[in-house]
């Protein structure tokens, strides 16, 4: 038996910032980065809230550590808010969420609300219970994962995202789509991740050149925006694969973009998943054939699986060259001689991170290690 379920109340297109002037008479705590402060985006949140409501911890960093999530914590406790509200990039919702996670103890005698605001189109964070804390003594990430991590209410203003710079949005834009075909390849995949997948993946293919391409097309951000928000419930559901275990590991190892590692990864996970034999071998498996799918969905020749499979991924490697995204570890100024003498512990700990178990194929530390030398 499958389950299907959404939490989190969902307020999206333009104006929908808006929908913060209903929080009447709230202690309300703002978290997030301090480029939202220096960048004055945060005066868009403000400008929606009740005068002396608020106050704001604006700590955040990227790949979020444990120091700063105790710092969080800290602040809660002398806060005692009615209300959290995660401003930023998936860094920010993700701090936020543990941040509420181990503060239940100090605040469980109040219902507090959560309300995540996201300025990037890319994590989906905003709709998982899905949140990513670094150790960054050990070099590791540490994926918490609970239904209590979920928002109450999402807004998605494309607004917000108008200025995020290129290179971000491609980066971001290529996690979504990350996020949408490794929740339709998932093991845990069912009709309703897939319809969610499946029109993240089309609207990111429809719209993040757009976006990258010109900041103010502000159907494009909009589009982004939302895919991003539907690939994150469909992960959220069936969780992911490979592609986001290596990225996790190498993003802990290497400080690579979380995004770009994915993108990198992308064509070579694909292939390697696809496990298409010979030229004449027709014995597809589900996710070959769920990637020639794709392939139908976007248009592109489907005359057989593997002409499919084979220009899904053309298609891919199509469009991070239109992004000027890098294809190589090496081009995201990573010494390939450390690639080399790690590569045994990127394959295991890869192995051992939570999304390998979704994925349709389980593979060994010679597989993991084969894909690296595909991307060093």
């Amino acid at each position: 038996m499958y389950n299907f379920e959404i939490k989190t109340k969902v307020k999206f297109g333009e104006g929908s910032l808006k929908v913060l002037q209903e929080i009447k008479n709230k202690k309300i705590l703002i978290i997030t980065d301090p480029f939202m402060i220096k960048s004055k985006a945060i005066d868009k949140i403000l400008v929606n809230l009740e005068k002396d409501s608020y106050e704001i911890f604006s700590d955040i960093v990227p790949d979020p550590p444990i120091e700063t999530i105790v710092s969080g914590i800290e602040v809660v406790k002398n806060a005692n808010p009615d209300i959290i509200i995660a401003l930023g990039g998936g860094s920010a919702i993700d701090a936020s969420k543990a941040i509420m996670d181990f503060s239940k103890k100090i605040i469980q005698s109040k219902d507090v609300k959560f309300i995540a605001i996201p300025t990037t189109s890319g994590t989906g964070s905003e709709v998982t219970s899905f949140s990513v804390i670094t150790d960054k003594q050990k070099g590791e990430k540490y994926p918490l994962v609970s239904d209590d991590l979920l928002a109450d209410i999402a807004i998605l203003d494309p607004e917000l995202v108008r200025t995020v710079p290129n290179f971000i949005t491609a980066d971001t834009g290529m996690d979504v789509l990350t996020h949408a075909i490794e929740a339709y390849v998932s093991t845990e995949a069912n009709d309703f991740s897939d319809a969610l997948a499946e029109k993240a993946i089309k609207l990111t293919f429809d719209y993040l050149l757009r976006a990258y391409k010109d900041g103010n097309d502000i159907k494009a951000r909009e589009k982004m925006h939302n895919a991003s928000c539907l690939a994150g419930m469909a992960f959220n559901q069936t969780s992911l694969g490979i592609n986001h275990s290596i990225a996790h590991v190498l993003g802990g190892k290497f400080h690579i973009p979380h995004g770009r590692c994915n993108a990198i990864l992308l064509p070579y996970v694909i292939e390697y998943n696809a496990n298409i034999q010979g030229y004449t071998n027709t014995d597809y498996t589900v996710a070959s054939k769920k990637y020639a799918n794709i392939s139908k969905l976007l248009g592109l020749n489907t005359s057989s699986v593997r002409v499919g499979v084979k220009n899904l991924v053309s298609e891919i490697k199509k469009l991070q060259k239109e992004l000027n995204i890098p294809t190589k570890l090496t081009q995201c100024k990573v010494n390939l001689t450390d690639i080399n003498s790690l590569e045994e512990e990127i394959a295991d700990l890869s192995i051992k991170d939570g999304c390998t178990k979704t994925n349709p194929k389980q593979p060994t530390q010679r597989d993991i290690i084969d894909i690296l030398n595909k991307i060093k």
